[in-house]
Formats: C-alpha cells, structure tokens, sequence
C-alpha cells in the first residue's frame, strides 16, 4: 500500500482515472534500465524518479563535462568531474527519496547487456551511438524485455517502441528494431554530437516523451508506440508518425533467424 506520504506526492496521478492508486502501485513496483544518463537520459530519469518508478538502474561510464550542462538537466555545475551515475543518483535522491537508484558505472556492451537488461521490467536506451543501439535492441529480444528507443538530432528526434519478443492482436510477431534500420549507416555519415551540435531543449522534449511513454508501459493505458516511430522536426515544430511492420528477412525474429545471441555484436556499428 501506498503511505499517507507518497499519497500525497503523487496525488496528481492517483487522481486521473487512467491511473489511479493501482497504477501508481504498478510504478513504484517497477524496476527500469536507463542507457545513458547524458541528454536523453537526463530528463527520463528526472520524470521517472518523480513519476515514482520504484527501482532506476542507469548505465553510464562518462563523467560530466560543463559542455554537458546545455541539455543534461539532471547535472549541475558542481558535478564537472563526477561520474554521471553519481551525480544522477545524487539528484534522483533529492528529488523522490522512495526511488531506489542502481548505478552502473560502465558500459553496456556484449558480456554484460543480458544480465543488466534481465533483472529489470523495461528498458529506455538514450545511447548516442548506433552501435549500442543495435546491441540493446538485440540483447532485449533475447531477454523479452520491452524496449523504448530514441534517436536526437541537432534539430530532430525519434523515438519508438519494440516489444518483438511478443506478438499483435492478430498473432503475428511484433517488429524489430532491425525491421526499422536493417543496417546502421556507414560510420562517419552521421556527425557525433560534438560535431553537429544538438538542440538543448529538443534533448528535453524527447526524453520527457521516452518517460511518458515508459509510464504509459508500466500503467498500461492508451496506445503504445509498438510499430510506429515518432518522428520531430524543431524546425518545423512538426511531428510525424510513420508505421512499421516485421521484415520477414529480419535476423532476430524472421523467418530464418541468424541472431540467437550477442556474439556477434563487436562487428556492429
């Protein structure tokens, strides 16, 4: 049951009737892997640390720099220098004490992606490479777990969810993130954050949708984004939704499935 305290702090959403007191039970249960404590992460962990998700893991092995600041909300000038687990799990206690932060100061790659996506409910991937892109969305199938997945632009962003390891309404499988991008761009076609620049804000707007849609997840109201990509424009204030089926050819959950574990995963990128 919930205290008279959290009744209180989380008043708002046990009022709304796609909520309520089950619902909010239901994200205080929860137990959900942020990737990337960095633009995207930042605003995700803020809103489900204040949503009252009960247990955050977040993976992230860089520090943060002043240049971080511009978009990275859950740091502080102070923390320049600080690992970003430390100074997310700093911020994340101040903000929502009945929230449990799990810190993994480290990279998501092959040898570890299983056990960390295993031991949690749902998964939001804020990576800024395609490589560990790739490598989530596999190891999640592998694992069953729900995955939300977004991409920032300098002034454009997606986001969408990937529940392959289930089936639709009609029995078939769900799609892949490799029906959506078979293959990952040459490397060197797409400028790194660094390079091109990002928007500060559009790092807010997309990762506060990353969290209403994980909310969404946990709760179960409304339509999820399972086969559609949301997509952003900022220049353009536009936004656009395009869907998307299971590719038949795909390796994860095709026909002839070639992907059965992450072996493979050091030649994607």
């Amino acid at each position: 049951m919930l205290s008279a305290e959290e009744l209180e702090r989380y008043a708002r959403h046990i009022v709304l009737r796609e909520v309520g007191g089950p619902g909010q039970a239901a994200l205080r249960k929860a137990r959900v892997l942020v990737v990337g404590a960095g633009g995207l992460g930042a605003p995700v962990l803020m809103y489900l640390a204040a949503a009252g998700v009960g247990t955050l893991d977040v993976v992230d092995d860089d520090v943060v720099s002043l240049s971080n600041l511009q978009r990275q909300i859950i740091h502080a000038t102070p923390d320049v220098g600080a690992r970003k687990v430390d100074s997310a799990a700093a911020r994340i206690a101040a903000l929502n004490p009945h929230v449990k932060v799990v810190p993994h100061a480290t990279r998501i790659n092959a040898a570890n992606a299983l056990e960390l996506i295993g031991a949690c409910d749902l998964v939001l991937d804020g990576s800024d490479n395609f490589s560990t892109r790739y490598l989530v969305a596999d190891a999640c199938f592998l694992a069953k777990k729900p995955l939300i997945t977004a991409a920032l632009g300098p002034f454009d962003g997606s986001l969408t969810t990937i529940r392959a390891h289930e089936t639709n309404a009609a029995g078939e499988p769900n799609p892949t993130y490799r029906c959506l991008f078979p293959e990952a761009p040459p490397p060197g076609t797409v400028p790194a954050c660094e390079e091109a620049g990002v928007m500060g804000a559009l790092a807010g707007t997309l990762g506060s949708m990353m969290a209403l849609e994980a909310i969404r997840e946990i709760v179960g109201f409304g339509e999820g984004l399972v086969g559609r990509l949301l997509m952003i424009d900022a220049r353009a204030m536009r936004f656009e939704t395009l869907r998307y089926g299971r590719d038949p050819g795909n390796p994860l959950n095709g026909d002839a499935p070639t992907i059965t574990d992450l072996s493979g995963q050091a030649r994607v990128g």
